[in-house]
């Protein structure tokens, strides 16, 4: 069976994608969640770890908002050109194609607590989805009007299309004000009171692999349980920010998803009405990390007391908040952080107990060979910056 070899001193321990693969193939790769591989590191050392571990595979479980569906319904007799969709009362979009449309997570039907992320997760539930849509009519697609039930199963295509997903980091929310605060990182309750934060830290797919070094364009993953696949870079990709410990301290790099829905699982995936700011989705992700070599398996042995977010204050409207200090991730599932002697209240927005499952979940199905590795097609950019946006005239 192949294994990684002994190299001379000097050189690093090496498998290839292939070898791995090989072995899932068998049912004899090794594999490790990133949260089971720490205490494995600590005790082996990563160069012995690196030969016993084929694969660890990392999870998350929270609110990306910057999430939708493309979708297809197919067309009517008579046929219609949609330019306006409504999808159980949510606006979809009418731009594409006759019967094309993409329908955004964070969209929301007026008056109600409930968007495009709940359309999507009914659609995966199997529920009936109310379709309403109008078109100017013409003479290819002379209907003007129709109203109609779908299900999944009623598309010809359905698939998750995600242009920012797995935030590399992100910052600890908290509100200096005298007023309560409706974010999207939640409510935020006067005087420092409480402080949100959103990531499953050691678990974290880019925590795992910071500088995305076996994660690239093609790599196979686990998305709302099905099979999906890294698409680009995601939006505001940052490779900018301090690293502390070999990760980033604040929002850095992120990844564009895309998977088929008729695959996916309604259990990984929730509509979320975030009082006061919107709708968003939360969505369960997967992301294997080939044990190609031990440098990879160190990164992937991270743990939350290694680290670090920064609190930032909320109440601030400029995109420059302040930063009013730095906390690791096990100070933050403590539930209690100090601030210049004053104990704040800390709760999470992503599901560490949600991100766990996806992790062990993938890591079953690549025991059992269900799941094979992609050797990515592309590797994503080692350097990237955000721009803002320049109000003018």
């Amino acid at each position: 069976m192949p294994r990684p070899r002994n190299t001379s001193e000097g050189e690093k321990t090496a498998k290839t994608y292939e070898e791995i693969n090989d072995r899932i193939s068998k049912g004899k790769a090794v594999v490790y969640t990133a949260e089971e591989v720490i205490d494995l590191v600590r005790e082996k050392g990563a160069e012995k770890a690196a030969e016993e571990v084929d694969v660890v595979t990392t999870g998350t479980f929270g609110a990306m908002c910057s999430s939708g569906a493309f979708l297809n319904f197919g067309h009517s007799d008579p046929p219609i050109r949609m330019t306006n969709i409504l999808m159980n009362g949510v606006e979809a979009y009418g731009g594409l194609a006759a019967v094309d449309t993409y329908i955004g997570a964070t969209s929301k039907a007026e008056g109600r607590g409930y968007g495009g992320a709940h359309v999507i997760e009914d659609l995966i539930a199997g529920k009936k989805i109310h379709l309403h849509a109008w078109g100017p009519g013409t003479d290819c697609y002379v209907r003007k009007d129709i109203e109609t039930d779908i299900t999944l199963k009623d598309l010809n295509e359905a698939y998750l299309f995600n242009p920012r997903n797995l935030y590399q980091n992100y910052s600890i929310a908290t509100n200096t004000s005298d007023r309560t605060l409706h974010t999207y990182m939640g409510k935020l309750l006067p005087r420092m009171k409480n402080a949100t934060y959103s990531s499953a830290g050691q678990l974290s797919p880019l925590m795992n692999d910071p500088h995305l070094d076996t994660i690239g364009m093609g790599t196979h993953i686990l998305l709302a349980g099905g099979d999906g696949y890294v698409s680009w870079q995601g939006t505001q990709f940052n490779t900018m920010p301090e690293e502390v410990n070999g990760v980033p301290i604040s929002g850095a790099r992120t990844l564009a998803l895309i998977g088929d829905m008729k695959q996916m699982d309604a259990r990984y995936v929730r509509g979320l009405d975030i009082a006061g700011y919107g709708t968003s989705l939360a969505i369960g992700v997967g992301v294997p990390i080939p044990v190609l070599n031990a440098d990879v398996i160190k990164r992937a042995a991270i743990s939350d007391d290694e680290i670090t977010a920064c609190l930032v204050d909320y109440s601030v409207t400029s995109k420059s908040r302040p930063v009013l200090g730095r906390y690791t991730y096990a100070q933050l599932r403590s539930g209690i952080i100090e601030h210049d002697g004053h104990k704040i209240r800390t709760s999470s927005l992503s599901s560490y107990w949600g991100a766990k499952i996806v992790a062990k979940d993938l890591k079953d199905r690549i025991e059992k060979g269900e799941f094979l590795l992609n050797k990515p097609s592309m590797m994503l950019p080692k350097e990237g910056k955000v721009k803002g946006l320049e109000v003018k005239g």
